[in-house]
């Protein structure tokens, strides 16, 4: 795991050779912290071009493995952001087709561009598994691509700076280019409020796209002068993976796509497990990362190191399950129980961590475990995307609720929502159970379509242009895809919006930006192309049946751990963070919120914010879902426009 950071100097005025160095330099400086065991500099004078890499030494340990690397042929100059898990497999059809080629070490980056300067860089990409961003030089004929995974696991952003174009792993990078254009773009902080996170192919900057999961974007000099940017072309579709599954159903029994699965998920935990570093696991207790954890175990002589976090407060503690599991597989476990101060103090840090507006709280506790398992292994798998992939989310069960009341008239609809509109109390039902209920139930019946029905399951911000100052919301995956999802389930529509928008731009980047906060490589092997061609195959009743979701995966890890160990209510990876804002972060969340403060800035509309703040702090109800994507917005722009400031004392907590 690394990243890389580079640009494209456009000015008629050419920079010196230092002058490229030092501004590559400065920019791939500032994201240390994705490889802290090497650096490397490129840079092309002719065609004003820098390149800059930081390496977080995970295959070939040697001298053999930096970037940014050259190709044989000396045509092509790469900056790899990833793994390929299958690099032996390519390396070996390429000797097959070419012939013995001296390489000069074992590393996936190398096979990778000798890969490329035989079969071209797409239908290299295609015979490729593993997780990427990739930044690729043409020195011939001066071209840049840029290349990220099927899912969308490495970040990779790009756009214009003023006279400059600018691409990298992380934001933080491009802004230490003097040319960086620091607008916010007000149509995506709209988009944010919404969904807590900046959907791609947005970012917060107006000038700053991110590159869209499964995509290459080829870009000439002639192109980027002229400021005529091409449309990223796709080599992999999620959609048309899953018209394809469908077309071509798995027509065997439940215990036959069991077994089928098991063979996919071994072969790719075992590719996964590759890694000249030590190598270990998270482990919640939940489903997914038991499977992961019982697999690796399954295929490992030695026990797998595993790791988890407690809480103190009951209602957010897994660690007794991860626990009893860890104990039936064998693995050499590690558990570190988190005082709620040490939690605390990690909130006012948040934005140094990410480089843009990010508001999904179990970053946190995410966080934490990345910490503490960076202390033993370099390399972790996880479960992620178990349940977008297999149907897990308890939402899912609502929008199969409203799919059937989707048939009766919107006029009779409308009416029974205003009838529950008006029961005493529920207008401002956001922290009492069976109010909230009716108070959802009420906004759901008065939705148009089930998209539009979904997506205000899946908003914090039911209408955001209350609280932003913007005439519009940017477009997202939610006003594309559902018109190409015609004909899909609404359990499949529902599972492809997440696999589009939620996976990439929320779970992914907090696993991403976490663990490369404490330079720590994570996988997940449920993101294996092959596992969701598979899964996009199966019968939906082995998907979700008796209101319970992943049901093949549960019939699979019963093979490996007693159903009593895991079979209870799925809980998420959260934290009282409410209280915590009314309580031992109300002086910081207060400094955030102060109405001058708003006002000068002019983001966000004051008396609408102020109103939410006050009815979550006096405690007549529970806002933090609206608070805490304007909070973690707040302390970015804070953190960004006038540089790390001085924290304010936290109180202590109860």
């Amino acid at each position: 795991m690394c990243g890389f950071a580079g640009f494209v100097h456009l000015e008629p005025r050419p920079l010196s050779v230092d002058k490229l160095q030092q501004t590559v330099r400065k920019m791939s400086d500032a994201i240390v912290h994705r490889g802290p065991d090497a650096e490397g500099i490129f840079v092309d004078l002719p065609a004003q071009f820098g390149i800059g890499f930081r390496r977080l030494a995970i295959r070939d340990l040697t001298a053999a493995g930096h970037q940014p690397m050259e190709a044989a042929s000396q045509r092509y100059v790469i900056a790899f952001n990833g793994e390929i898990y299958n690099s032996e497999e390519v390396r070996a059809q390429l000797i097959a087709e070419v012939g013995p080629i001296e390489f000069r070490g074992h590393s996936d980056t190398e096979v990778l561009l000798a890969g490329i300067d035989h079969w071209g860089l797409e239908a290299t990409i295609q015979k490729c598994v593993g997780m990427f961003a990739i930044a690729l030089w043409d020195r011939r004929t001066q071209t840049l691509s840029l290349v990220r995974d099927r899912f969308g696991e490495k970040p990779l952003y790009f756009g214009y700076g003023r006279g400059a174009f600018l691409f990298g792993s992380e934001l933080k990078a491009l802004r230490q280019h003097p040319m960086f254009d620091g607008t916010i773009h007000r149509q995506s902080l709209a988009l944010y409020l919404r969904h807590n996170y900046m959907p791609a192919p947005h970012s917060i900057y107006q000038q700053i796209q991110k590159l869209t999961p499964g995509t290459i974007l080829t870009l000439t000099r002639s192109q980027l002068v002229e400021h005529r940017l091409p449309e990223p072309q796709p080599y992999w579709s999620y959609l048309e993976t899953l018209t394809q599954g469908q077309s071509n159903p798995f027509a065997g029994t439940l215990v036959e796509a069991t077994d089928q699965l098991e063979q996919i998920l071994l072969r790719t935990i075992e590719e996964q497990m590759i890694s000249d570093v030590p190598l270990g696991a998270f482990l919640s207790g939940g489903l997914d990362s038991s499977l992961v954890v019982a697999l690796m175990q399954s295929r490992k002589a030695q026990r797998v190191r595993s790791f988890s976090i407690g809480f103190h407060e009951k209602e957010f503690d897994e660690a007794p399950h991860a626990k009893a599991i860890a104990r039936h597989l064998g693995t050499d476990h590690t558990e570190m129980y988190v005082a709620p101060q040490d939690a605390l103090n990690l909130v006012p840090l948040l934005p140094t961590m990410f480089d843009e507006p990010f508001a999904d709280s179990s970053q946190i506790p995410t966080y934490l475990v990345a910490k503490m398992a960076r202390q033993h292994v370099t390399v972790c798998l996880s479960g992620d995307a178990g349940d977008e992939i297999f149907g897990g989310y308890s939402r899912y069960l609502r929008g199969l609720q409203f799919a059937r009341l989707e048939a009766i008239p919107l006029p009779l609809r409308n009416a029974a929502a205003w009838a529950l509109g008006h029961i005493p109390g529920v207008q401002s039902a956001s922290s009492r159970s069976l109010l909230r209920k009716v108070y959802w139930a009420s906004a759901l019946l008065k939705t148009s379509s089930f998209e539009d029905a979904y997506r205000l399951l899946v908003s914090a911000w039911k209408d955001p242009l209350t609280a932003v100052d913007s005439e519009s919301l940017a477009d997202s995956a939610f006003d594309d895809v559902p018109k190409r999802l015609s004909g899909q389930s609404p359990l499949r529509r529902m599972m492809a919006l997440d696999t589009l928008t939620y996976l990439p731009d929320d779970i992914l980047v907090k696993v991403d930006r976490t663990t490369m906060a404490v330079s720590l490589e994570a996988r997940a092997p449920f993101l294996d192309h092959r596992v969701s061609e598979f899964a996009c195959r199966l019968p939906e009743p082995m998907l979700l049946q008796s209101g319970q979701g992943k049901q093949i995966l549960r019939r699979l890890l019963a093979k490996y751990v007693p159903t009593a160990l895991t079979d209870r209510p799925k809980q998420g990876f959260g934290i009282p963070v409410d209280r915590w804002v009314r309580g031992p972060l109300l002086d910081w969340a207060e400094s955030l919120l102060e109405p001058r403060l708003l006002a000068d800035q002019g983001f966000f509309r004051c008396a609408a914010v102020r109103q939410v703040w006050e009815e979550h702090k006096s405690g007549r109800a529970n806002r933090i879902s609206q608070l805490w994507p304007i909070l973690m917005f707040q302390a970015w722009h804070r953190e960004t426009s006038a540089g790390p400031s001085e924290t304010l004392p936290l109180r202590r907590a109860a």
